[in-house]
């Protein structure tokens, strides 16, 4: 083995789901050895027809306890990366580091009540495998679920979502979760209307999820357009809300891997 190989393992993609032109999921398989925590990104790497190697990171939708990995890609036209990426078919090969990185875990939090998860496009992919893991539903009272997409087609795993209360070892929590979809470019029922940013300065989205967004009670998670980030976190830096930090805990946690 090679010290480049020793730093990844090759995987089988054993599914491809097209969500919409320019959304797919894909499935592999997992090695036996790989671990993260959920709400981590693993660096997958896909192999050109010139031999060369092209990395990206992506977070995990699977649950850290699921013996499959997936993950949720959106097509960059002309990407380096995704162009490969969505060529791959069932049976073809996917590279995973061997290591999981990233810090929008649990554990960014040392108390609270309310969990915010505002996301964008695949940004809700970390999301999905926190709400897959039993920890997030014993800490929380409250889980508040923000999806923001353009095009209402673009709302994916809503069969996911739809089925966490089903699952056996969510049964009698599943009433924490409330799960708030907003379209920004046209209406759809059952959704908001606007970006996250605008739905918080207007109070809709408190309104929607029937709590106030505050430094005492509200934790927040923050995944996707790197724009919708530093809005919201300006935002909530006004409500006296901070980055959760080791050495200084806070309200809010980021993932930033544009």
């Amino acid at each position: 083995m090679t010290a480049s190989e020793e730093k990844y393992t090759r995987q089988t993609l054993l599914e491809v789901q097209p969500l919409t032109s320019s959304l797919f999921t894909l499935r592999t398989t997992r090695d036996a050895g790989f671990r993260f925590r959920a709400g981590q990104f693993a660096r997958l790497g896909v192999t050109k027809a010139d031999g060369s190697t092209v990395w990206r990171a992506y977070s995990m939708v699977s649950s850290p306890f699921d013996e499959f990995l997936e993950f949720f890609s959106i097509v960059v036209p002309g990407g380096e990366f995704t162009s490969e990426l969505s060529r791959l078919e069932v049976g073809d090969s996917l590279l995973v580091d061997r290591q999981a990185f990233g810090y929008l875990t649990l554990d960014r939090f040392v108390d609270g009540r309310d969990l915010w998860l505002l996301s964008t496009g695949t940004g809700i992919a970390p999301f999905l495998s926190i709400l897959q893991d039993f920890e997030v539903w014993e800490k929380f009272e409250r889980i508040i679920l923000v999806y923001s997409v353009r095009e209402a087609k673009e709302l994916a795993y809503q069969r996911l979502l739809a089925e966490l209360s089903q699952r056996e070892y969510l049964a009698e929590f599943a009433h924490k979760l409330q799960f708030i979809s907003t379209v920004t470019r046209e209406q759809h029922p059952g959704s908001l209307n606007g970006r996250i940013t605008q739905l918080i300065e207007n109070g809709e989205l408190e309104r929607a999820a029937g709590v106030e967004l505050s430094p005492e009670h509200s934790r927040v998670m923050l995944c996707g357009n790197p724009q919708m980030i530093d809005d919201t976190r300006a935002l909530l830096k006004q409500r006296g809300m901070s980055l959760s930090l080791t050495r200084r805990p806070g309200q809010v946690a980021v993932e930033n891997y544009w």
